[in-house]
């Protein structure tokens, strides 16, 4: 007979003290800050703040100590607190042609109106351990020429394609788009809605699907027309003033990919795009969710469904978020021992009936 195994209250202040102490580490160690996590595993903080859809860098790098670098428990905690904060109000849609670009390629046009610049990237580096950070090594200071060179106006790449009517034309409605943080997701879902569920979608599922649509699981072969990196202001209209106003700035990762359209009985051929912005420097996951959202779009641009995973807006979206998919799978871990018991006595009922139906030898 199986019984449960008791511990109760005790046990589980005992498990939180051990895994306190699993946090801490070795006393002899130098224990990490939040500011060293923030200023030095600052991917991991944007990450966590993208998926968990608050920006804050100082809470993301609170969530990741506290979470002992697991990045989906680290959004868990992110999301809860989110949940207990105050809302004031909606800001502006973010002009990200003003962004301020730490970063900014395109893999269509060498000669890009502003420039390319390549940033801070992993892209030209090659993948060997650099033995020196582990001796601690300084790191020389960047110049000057770089932040002022960041500064110039960078206009989008796909605007000189518009210009001569080689891109679709996105449909803009004027109204305010559903809130996913405040309103269940329901399908079908409009293009807005489905980009907010993809920005706070789980990176790896995302670039898991992303690199399905590049294998030829749907019909859409991508470039990059555009990723940037950078800052850009956010301003809120202040009924009060009759104005918005500039409350802060946000880092930003845009990606604007380009893919062929054969056209239909009332659009020529031309190009579409696939969209990606995200919170922090995140730039597999802005591609990524560019790729995903551009196999979406079948439906709207009148394509066939090939029965891809990418386009299946269900399956896409309701398994994209990492905190629904850990709560669903984690909980199985937790004492189902009456429905096991069910199913044992099951299996022993029908072990016996078919003992009994054998002839004997």
């Amino acid at each position: 007979m199986y019984v449960a195994v008791k511990g109760g209250e005790r046990a589980i202040d005992a498990a939180h003290d051990w895994l306190a102490e699993e946090r801490r580490g070795d006393l002899s160690v130098a224990e990490l800050s939040v500011a060293q996590i923030r200023e030095q595993l600052s991917l991991a903080v944007n990450r966590v703040m993208a998926e968990g859809s608050l920006y804050d860098p100082d809470l993301a790098a609170l969530a990741i100590k506290q979470a002992r670098g697991d990045l989906i428990e680290a959004v868990f905690l992110i999301r809860a607190y989110r949940t207990t904060l105050p809302r004031f109000g909606p800001s502006r849609p973010v002009e990200t042609e003003d962004m301020v670009c730490d970063r900014r390629v395109s893999a269509t046009f060498k000669d890009a109106p502003g420039g390319q610049v390549l940033g801070p990237t992993f892209d030209y580096t090659h993948r060997l351990l650099d033995f020196k950070l582990a001796a601690d090594g300084a790191v020389p200071e960047g110049d000057e020429e770089r932040a002022e060179a960041s500064a110039e106006a960078m206009p989008h790449i796909m605007d000189f394609l518009a210009r001569e009517g080689l891109v679709q034309r996105e449909e803009v409605s004027g109204q305010m788009p559903p809130d996913l943080t405040r309103t269940p997701l329901e399908l079908p879902a409009e293009r807005a809605l489905r980009l907010q569920s993809l920005a706070r979608g789980d990176e790896g599922f995302l670039l898991g699907l992303a690199y399905s649509t590049q294998r030829g699981y749907a019909r859409s072969h991508a470039f990059v027309a555009e990723l940037r990196v950078g800052k850009v202001a956010v301003e809120m209209d202040i009924p009060e003033l009759g104005f918005a106003i500039e409350i802060g700035e946000v880092e930003l990762t845009e990606c604007e990919t380009v893919n062929q359209f054969q056209g239909s009985k009332t659009e020529p051929p031309q190009f579409t795009r696939g969209y990606g912005l995200v919170f922090g420097m995140s730039e597999r996951k802005a591609i990524s969710m560019a790729l995903v959202d551009r196999a979406l779009r079948w439906k709207e641009l009148g394509e066939d469904n090939v029965g891809a995973p990418a386009q299946d807006e269900e399956f896409v979206l309701y398994h994209a978020d990492n905190i629904q998919a850990s709560g669903f799978l984690e909980h199985i871990k937790l004492p189902h021992y009456v429905d096991f018991q069910s199913e044992l006595e099951l299996i022993r009922k029908l072990r016996r009936e078919a003992s009994e139906e054998e002839p004997p030898a």
